[in-house]
């Protein structure tokens, strides 16, 4: 079975009540189980995984290079700081989809910038958890298409 590696960065174990008005409601737990029922639904299999330390989520990044075909990841704050971050997902050579559950184009200056979206296939943002389902679709159609890689533009 196919299998993707959904990696969340630092605070998003806050979920549900760190700034529901711009994060929402649910919990990362909540917005876990959401996430294996939509992969069940798309015939993925997927690990999840939170951390609040950099250094372990570029751990992750490399041990999936293993045993995952893609990776989906809401770095959070490190997106706009990460250059380890970037350079795990680069290397990985894993197609990779940036979420964000909010808008960060809407938000502050500093949010515009992403470290992670030039190695990444696309980049989902501004839907809530909904987001994690749509980079699911996608993940499974990159991966049946075999056209996984970031396009040069």
């Amino acid at each position: 079975m196919t299998s993707v590696l959904i990696l969340n960065g630092p605070n998003l174990n806050l979920l549900g009540t760190r700034q529901p008005e711009i994060y929402g409601s649910q919990t990362l737990d909540q917005i876990s189980a959401s996430c294996r029922v939509w992969a069940s639904d798309t015939g993925l299999e997927v690990e999840i995984r939170q951390s609040n330390s950099e250094s372990e989520l570029v751990e992750a990044i490399h041990r999936a290079m293993n045993c995952h075909d893609g990776i989906i990841i809401n770095a959070a704050a490190y997106t706009h700081t990460s250059i380890a971050l970037r350079d795990a997902v680069q290397g990985s050579g894993l197609p990779c989809i940036e979420v964000h559950l909010s808008n960060v184009y809407a938000r502050e200056s500093f949010r515009h910038t992403s470290f992670i979206a030039p190695v990444a296939v696309g980049v989902i943002c501004g839907f809530g958890s909904i987001g994690y389902r749509l980079a699911l679709l996608a993940m499974q159609s990159l991966l049946n298409s075999g056209e996984s890689k970031p396009s040069a533009s």
